[in-house]
């Protein structure tokens, strides 16, 4: 493995992510009672609390929380409601477990509340399509995550259209790396994300996947978000998402030898796995 150098960590007053042995990987902790992979598993707080503690234990470097589903044709939830779902979960985690905790929202008083309660990182699928939370990212010095979507979770799969989907999902990720950046947030605290599912046909995700490391290229480290979504099922005939792991694990091993920085996922435990064996692989070569 290749040691840890600058260039391989990045560093901020809230936290530090170490990516010198390559791709780490995010753990998805649904507060929701209607997500499409858990269907409300983990909407019990205590449940949350304890499926984070177990996700940390896995080898999670970072568990993002989220209270909203943005699955298709999810209705969006109150910033009362959301903060009412994460802020308890959050507060808990960070007294129990030392991995970097995300909040997964694009309400930025949403975001406030929980950097206040201890999340060190913002997830947020409209790539700061409201101001404040650009401000807020720049003023809490805190990694944001920028995502693209066509649409919104209720209209993004109504027939989502491209003349060129990969190349018009890098140029909208790299003008909203440079709006970031005009917040006075620092190239090396942006990631982007190609929004896997969010406005995109099977096709579509194919194409984005197959192409994922000109997004690499793009200047900003990467994170995907392919687990065990909808095109996993058409692919291998699973309806059930939680059996679309060996499926989700394909998508996981491309990812990190792309040169994909996070890998966000349901099955830590898994995904560790075949991230520890792809990136020794790679730092073989």
């Amino acid at each position: 493995m290749k040691k840890s150098n600058g260039k391989n960590v990045v560093e901020w007053p809230r936290g530090r992510l170490d990516f010198s042995a390559g791709c780490v990987v995010m753990g998805v902790l649904n507060v929701t009672p209607d997500s499409f992979s858990d269907g409300g598993q983990f909407f019990d707080t205590d449940k949350a609390i304890e499926h984070g503690i177990q996700m940390a234990a896995d080898g999670a470097a970072i568990i993002d929380v989220g209270a909203e589903s943005t699955r298709p044709s999810a209705e969006p939830v109150s910033v009362d409601e959301q903060i009412r779902r994460v802020i308890p979960v959050i507060e808990a985690l960070c007294k129990r477990i030392k991995v970097l905790i995300s909040i997964d929202t694009n309400r930025s008083e949403v975001a406030e509340a929980a950097l206040e309660a201890g999340a060190a990182m913002i997830n947020d699928i409209t790539a700061l399509s409201d101001e404040r939370m650009g401000v807020l990212a720049a003023e809490q010095q805190v990694p944001v995550v920028l995502m693209h979507m066509q649409g919104t979770p209720a209209t993004m799969q109504i027939e989502p259209k491209y003349k060129d989907v990969v190349t018009e999902v890098r140029q909208f990720l790299v003008k909203r790396t440079k709006r970031a950046e005009q917040f006075d947030i620092p190239k090396e605290r942006i990631f982007i994300d190609p929004g896997i599912g969010f406005g995109k046909t099977l096709k579509h995700n194919i194409l984005l996947l197959r192409n994922i490391d000109k997004f690499v290229a793009a200047g900003c480290r990467v994170l995907v978000g392919a687990s065990r979504k909808s095109f996993i099922g058409k692919i291998t005939n699973r309806e059930n998402p939680a059996d679309r792991i060996f499926g989700t694990a394909a998508s996981v091993a491309l990812c990190v030898a792309a040169g994909v920085s996070i890998v966000r996922v349901h099955d830590v435990a898994e995904m560790i796995d075949v991230a520890k064996v792809a990136n020794a692989i790679i730092s073989a070569g």
